[in-house]
């Protein structure tokens, strides 16, 4: 049966063709919200623009009342976007830092006369607690990890330990969490080494180093711009939408999220690039003490992640003849089959390369995982409704992998109609004179499921 036609999310996007416009092309990168009030306040780079959500909800047409759903809802960018435009909006997140910095960017409830107040004082006894009280580098060997003291000066560690000392004053509160949400910005930017991402470079000094920064003053500019931000979101928002955060796995079902109550999705799943979302917070991890080891970080965060990385993976807990789930060769035995034959020639492959990484497990277990948030976006979302996602594919070992074709396919195997797919942009043009990369040409897109 013909399919009714449907309008392009992105007008101008020619499906053989990447997107020339610069502003498009970086709809799936963080690069438009690192100067964007309130998205900046913690840099993302797993996350997207939140350019993208305004044109999906423009694009739907959703409206104060109804409600959009981000199944990986990251540092909240959905979900903020929303809250501005009056949208309701639900967010899961399985990352318990993530989930953190998503909760504290979405409460804006605050009297500001009195948040204004609360930052200065606050700070007034930082400074003084600066100027009178010591902390020696055998404390800071005592209280912080390698990682965390190889990334700054002892003298600059001690004021962001004495910052971290006053904060932890304070009672649980919103207002502690802002502040802590501000402290954790100065972790990245005001290091002494290389702290891009994914990796942190502690023998990489930064080009320009200032040992003996100001942290408290720093911390009081940066507490100020969130304060100027929430000042916008109050004077600008007609209505803010109501947000209803889950830390949660988005793998199963939330007892909260009743069937077919949401308006929209949109969402960036995590794509199949062996990115290790975990990793990307152990500096903030080890600064507030919430891990000292990897083992740690595997032990609260990577367990609790759906399947990207090779990281993830004990090989002795598979059964290698069987990595793909009975539920996805049932629901879509020709994509199950594709698979198997993939999977079988990473498993060959790796035991020619050094590194011997998973792929082969990883490949099955990512799209055992995503069948299940498909099955479960697909229960909460209304008839006649979307599912949006910004998708990378990958190419492990040289093996090309064309996620959207992928998740096309099981999407209508749990029951959407039909899908759609947009491409974004080429990617991987960077690596190409890395002699141990792989060749293939890859993109990101967009994948529309309609249910």
């Amino acid at each position: 049966m013909a399919m009714a036609f449907q309008p392009r999310l992105f007008e101008d996007v020619d499906e053989q063709m990447p997107v020339t416009d610069l502003s498009q092309a970086n709809l799936g990168t963080f690069q438009d919200s690192l100067n964007a009030p309130i998205h900046s306040w913690f840099t993302y780079p797993a996350g997207f623009s939140y350019k993208a959500v305004e044109r999906a909800l423009d694009f739907y047409e959703l409206r104060p009342g109804q409600i959009i759903l981000d199944p990986f809802m990251g540092s909240g960018t959905t979900n903020v976007v929303a809250s501005l435009r009056g949208v309701d909006s639900v967010g899961i997140e399985a990352h318990p830092f993530v989930y953190f910095v998503a909760q504290t960017k979405l409460y804006w409830d605050f009297h500001l006369p009195a948040l204004r107040s609360d930052i200065d004082e606050l700070i007034r006894s930082i400074q003084h607690s600066v100027r009178s009280d010591t902390v020696s580098p055998e404390q800071l060997e005592q209280l912080y990890p390698e990682l965390v003291r190889k990334c700054y000066s002892p003298e600059k560690l001690a004021r962001l330990h004495l910052c971290r000392l006053a904060l932890e004053r304070l009672p649980d509160s919103p207002f502690r969490r802002f502040v802590r949400l501000g402290l954790t910005y100065l972790l990245r930017s005001a290091a002494d080494v290389a702290t891009g991402w994914p990796y942190i470079a502690p023998q990489k000094a930064k080009k320009v180093r200032n040992h003996e920064a100001d942290i408290p003053l720093l911390l009081r500019n940066q507490l100020y711009r969130m304060w100027t931000d929430i000042q916008m979101a109050q004077v600008t928002a007609d209505r803010i939408g109501k947000t209803h955060l889950i830390l949660g796995d988005t793998r199963q079902p939330q007892s909260s999220l009743t069937n077919e109550v949401i308006d929209l999705a949109f969402t960036s799943p995590p794509y199949l690039n062996n990115y290790d979302y975990a990793d990307r917070t152990r500096l903030e991890m080890y600064f507030w003490g919430e891990a000292e080891t990897w083992s740690d970080i595997t032990r609260t965060v990577r367990q609790r992640l759906m399947m990207s990385a090779t990281t993830q993976i004990n090989r002795s807990e598979y059964d290698r003849e069987r990595l793909l789930a009975d539920d996805l060769a049932q629901a879509a035995p020709a994509v199950a089959r594709e698979l198997q034959i993939k999977i079988d020639n990473l498993s060959s492959i790796r035991l020619q390369k050094g590194g011997k990484k998973s792929y082969d497990i990883l490949v099955a277990g990512y799209f055992n995982d995503m069948l299940k948030v498909l099955q479960q976006t697909y229960r909460v979302l209304r008839p006649g409704s979307a599912f949006v996602m910004i998708l990378g594919d990958s190419a492990p070992y040289g093996v090309y992998i064309p996620t959207h074709t992928y998740l096309g396919d099981l999407g209508q195997a749990v029951g959407f109609r039909h899908s759609k797919t947009e491409l974004l942009r080429t990617r991987g043009n960077k690596w190409k004179d890395n002699p141990q990369r792989h060749k293939v040409p890859l993109q990101e897109c967009i994948l529309t499921l309609y249910k």
